[in-house]
């Protein structure tokens, strides 16, 4: 159900890959709320992905920009107030990667060249993000920007590997930025926390599948899916938070406040 609640607002969507994306859903609901927008992924990732669908029914444009270069941001931003008509209201970064989960590195045995590359992709590319816009004025005034993050950030999940590091400098990064959007700029900064989700690039985390099972045995009120998540973002993207920024804010069933479960506990009772 539609309520108009980013009616006349504009915006960027970083990451939406296809229909399992939560950027993808995310952008199908704000085209539902009355919300204009740019789709933006890296090149590599539009031509893996079917974003060209995505922009036909929400009537978007699609710009490539590599979100580690300032240069493309640049480019994406002023490109993205002239299509849209004037400044941006909301903007959404679910961008994540890292090249040693992918190619199955442990954590104590990383590759540090593949870890600067996810570093950067994962968690500067947001501080580029925020400081292209901030420089460009290209925010208005109660503004709304979000990251994806993952609790990883403050708990040990082993087979998460360095995205956990990237996940924790995120939501520093979003603290951080947040204060200097909030204070110059009435622009609010937040993360959230979302459980885990069967995306694309979820799936890749090895052991995947038991942990989303176990996660839904722990939370009281399951797991949180990704339209979920897209329905939460939309309230932070609309006027009626406008006082919320700097929060890690956590969309997960309850999973993040428990420490066991019954029905957890029931896995190691004697018969």
């Amino acid at each position: 159900m539609a309520h108009n609640l980013l009616e006349g607002k504009r915006g960027i969507i970083f990451g939406a890959l296809d229909e399992n994306s939560i950027a993808w859903i995310t952008a199908e609901r704000i085209h539902e709320e009355g919300g204009t927008f740019v789709l933006t992924n890296a090149p590599i990732a539009l031509r893996m992905g079917q974003i060209d669908q995505l922009a036909a029914k929400t009537a978007s444009q699609v710009i490539p920009a590599d979100a580690t270069s300032v240069d493309d941001l640049q480019s994406l931003i002023e490109k993205s107030m002239e299509i849209l008509g004037g400044k941006l209201d909301f903007v959404l970064h679910s961008i994540g990667m890292s090249v040693n989960v992918r190619k199955g590195r442990a954590y104590t045995d990383q590759n540090y060249d593949w870890t600067q590359k996810g570093l950067d992709v994962s968690a500067m590319s947001f501080h580029k993000v925020m400081q292209t816009l901030y420089k460009s004025d290209a925010m208005n005034e109660w503004g709304s920007i979000v990251a994806l993050t993952y609790m990883a950030a403050q708990r040990v999940f082993p087979d998460y590997n360095d995205m956990a590091d990237n996940k924790a400098f995120l939501e520093s990064i979003a603290r951080s930025f947040g204060y200097f959007f909030g204070r110059d700029k009435n622009v609010r900064v937040n993360t959230i926390s979302q459980s885990p989700t069967p995306t694309t690039a979820g799936q890749g985390v090895k052991g995947f599948d038991g942990f989303i099972k176990y996660a839904e045995k722990m939370s009281p009120l399951g797991n949180a899916t990704a339209l979920d998540c897209a329905n939460y973002t939309i309230t932070l993207f609309s006027d009626l938070t406008r006082r919320v920024t700097l929060q890690n804010l956590y969309n997960d069933g309850g999973f993040s406040n428990m420490g066991v479960s019954d029905s957890v506990m029931e896995e190691f009772l004697d018969d």
